[in-house]
């Protein structure tokens, strides 16, 4: 089970782990985002250095509109465990985001009032 916080404006905050294709990693907080049916979305600035490999290119709808997302087998870590993962990689995203999909395998439990955030 992995700890979160609470971020401005009340944001699901997690620390995640990048892991580049040499094996090497890198921390980043990631926002926990509900409205993203992915797993994982981040700013194309974000991935350069981690070799992770382009697969496809894919078109979501967002809250801004339509956009094009280029998706990359990447490779994390989350609680201690890695995973290998499509990532949706675009323009303009402020955050590293974790998707709903992450709920298919783990339990998101929220609760504001006594400062529990947990994923696991």
């Amino acid at each position: 089970m992995i700890n979160g916080t609470f971020g401005v404006e009340d944001a699901l905050m997690f620390e995640i782990e990048f892991i580049a294709s040499d094996g090497s990693g890198l921390e980043i907080e990631s926002m926990f985002d509900t409205g993203f049916s992915g797993w994982l979305a981040v700013n194309d600035q974000d991935i350069d250095g981690f070799g992770w490999i382009f697969i496809d290119q894919e078109d979501m709808r967002t809250a801004q509109g339509t956009s094009s997302f280029d998706i990359y087998a990447g490779k994390i870590k989350l609680d201690g465990q890695e995973y290998d993962i499509p990532v949706h990689v675009g323009k303009n995203l402020t955050e590293v985001l974790l998707g709903r999909q992450w709920l298919e395998t783990k339990q998101l439990l929220v609760n504001k009032s006594q400062g529990i955030l947990t994923l696991g």
